[in-house]
């Protein structure tokens, strides 16, 4: 489906300029020649990006701007200015109004499309990250696993799952097991750029679920140094009683105590090395499968798929 961009000018000449230059990209394009009718059709249509000119009748476009920022509706609408003033501090205003970015009149195509597509990718980036750890979320998971398989290349996925997570949360609250999964999150990533370097990748799948792709040589070694983090890190989270009993005791459903293990990281392997996949879903399958292996281990463990095709 198309991104949509709404681009409100009260010069015909250029709105429709802008139009067709658009049109000819691929994207849905509505105009608005006013204020008024830009944050009308905002409302309306929802665009994926705004285009605003600053100097309009009625309201400015600095005013247009912080409006759609107040809404709801459009809070989270990419905006790029057009002005024709090219002094830093109408370009100020216009980023503290809410703006993402700005062209300076007069504009080429080229230049046009390159901010439209710039600003929009980052827009669908921040969209798909984790409001909790920041990492990117499925979307991204999804995309970078099926990049690996479409290129051909070499590549493990490390899915790691914290276990007893629900009994810590429940146990210590709700504000320390947030800040748990973002240590969890942190110790991946540190584990990755360690082991894989920029080649490698850490997604956020969602609650205490993360997965991490890098090159099969070096899956082990990250895995390894995950569990270890992790278990060096866990003394952070718990009493020094706690730690020396190695369990919490809580009541179940029905009210009887029960002894709970420490939360651990468990991470499952999935490599190409043995076997080749056709697409994303059977390498997360492989991996989820080996990280119930990992689970039946005590305390933080990996399990490595090894079994040839």
């Amino acid at each position: 489906m198309p991104e949509t961009i709404l681009v409100v000018d009260d010069d015909p000449d250029i709105a429709r300029f802008v139009e067709v230059n658009l049109r000819s990209a691929g994207y849905d394009v509505a105009v608005a020649g006013d204020g008024e009718e830009a944050l009308d059709k905002a409302q309306h249509i929802r665009p994926d990006l705004v285009l605003l000119d600053v100097m309009m009748p009625r309201i400015d476009g600095f005013e247009v701007a912080q409006r759609l920022r107040r809404n709801p509706q459009t809070a989270n609408t990419s905006i790029i200015m057009l002005t024709a003033k090219a002094l830093s501090a109408d370009k100020v205003t216009g980023l503290q109004s809410g703006a993402d970015d700005y062209i300076i009149k007069p504009f080429d195509p080229i230049e046009l499309l390159a901010r439209v597509k710039g600003t929009l990718r980052r827009a669908k980036e921040m969209r798909n990250l984790s409001p909790l750890t920041g990492l990117p979320g499925n979307i991204r998971i999804q995309e970078e696993i099926e990049r690996q398989v479409r290129e051909g290349n070499e590549f493990a996925v490390l899915y790691c799952d914290l276990d007893n997570f629900k009994t810590y949360n429940d146990q210590k609250g709700f504000l320390r097991g947030d800040r748990l999964i973002q240590v969890t999150a942190r110790i991946i990533q540190d584990a990755v750029v360690e082991g894989a370097g920029s080649e490698g990748f850490v997604g956020h799948v969602g609650g205490d679920d993360f997965v991490a792709v890098v090159a099969t040589a070096r899956a082990e070694a990250v895995a390894r140094r995950v569990c270890e983090r992790f278990d060096e890190a866990r003394t952070e989270f718990y009493e020094p009683d706690d730690l020396e009993k190695g369990f919490v005791r809580m009541e179940d459903r029905k009210g009887v105590l029960q002894d709970i293990p420490l939360v651990a990281i468990s991470v499952g392997v999935a490599t190409s090395s043995k076997r080749r996949f056709a697409h994303y879903g059977e390498a997360v399958a492989v991996a989820t499968e080996m990280k119930s292996f990992a689970k039946r281990e005590p305390g933080s463990s990996y399990a490595i798929d090894r079994r040839n095709e």
